[in-house]
């Protein structure tokens, strides 16, 4: 089965070196190029491909925007976010706004084709180490408004609780499942129970959740 792709960066060149790169993986295709948030939303809807690599600075409608419309009105389409930096001041932002993890725009030619994989499978691409950073770099930093508050948590079972945690903590449902005692399938159906539950997108929302409401806190790094 192959993946789809679309490119979204205002920089032909970067465009070209990320279609060389994903093209050359043989089950990956890229499907569409894009230099701005509006176009990256109308190939998104004429494409329907399975993932889009967003920058995030682009002219016009930028990729925070177009990643929010993408998510919101298009399901099943997933957003991994290209940025220069590991961990910028837009990378939280693009998380909430719907997109299913990031990566530098440095990555090596195997890990962005795996990382393209991970996302299509409908897993978020957030290592522990880049979720604590973001975590306690803005969630915890004074004007952050949280979206979600702890009484939101109340639609969840104790269980669903605990799993949310673990994916918090980056766990994959393989290691949740060891930690619990329980199978993986049943592992993967309290975190989509969750999901669901708590009208998360992804993984990554349920990360976000999580620490918004107080359910996982930051550690002081």
């Amino acid at each position: 089965m192959t993946i789809t792709v679309l490119l979204a960066d205002d920089q032909a060149l970067v465009r070209a070196g990320f279609r060389v790169l994903v093209d050359s993986a043989p089950d990956l295709r890229v499907v569409g190029e894009a230099a701005n948030g509006h176009d990256a939303v109308r190939l998104a809807r004429e494409t329907r491909a399975d993932v889009v690599l967003m920058d995030v600075r682009m002219p016009g409608m930028d990729g925070l925007a177009a990643t929010s419309e993408i998510t919101s009105s298009l399901a099943g389409v997933r957003v991994l976010v290209l940025t220069t930096f590991e961990i910028d001041e837009y990378v939280f932002a693009a998380l909430r706004a719907g997109a299913s993890g990031f990566l530098g725009k440095s990555v090596e030619a195997g890990e962005l084709q795996e990382a393209i994989r991970v996302v299509a499978r409908g897993e978020a691409l957030l290592s522990p180490a880049a979720t604590a950073g973001l975590i306690n770099r803005f969630l915890a930093s004074p004007g952050v408004t949280a979206t979600h508050v702890p009484e939101d948590l109340a639609v969840l079972t104790e269980r669903e609780r605990e799993v949310m945690i673990l994916v918090a903590h980056g766990r994959t449902n393989d290691e949740i499942a060891d930690l619990l005692g329980i199978s993986r399938v049943t592992a993967k159906t309290h975190v989509n129970r969750a999901m669901t539950k708590l009208k998360a997108h992804d993984r990554a929302q349920l990360v976000i959740i999580a620490y918004e409401t107080g359910l996982v806190r930051p550690q002081a790094r």
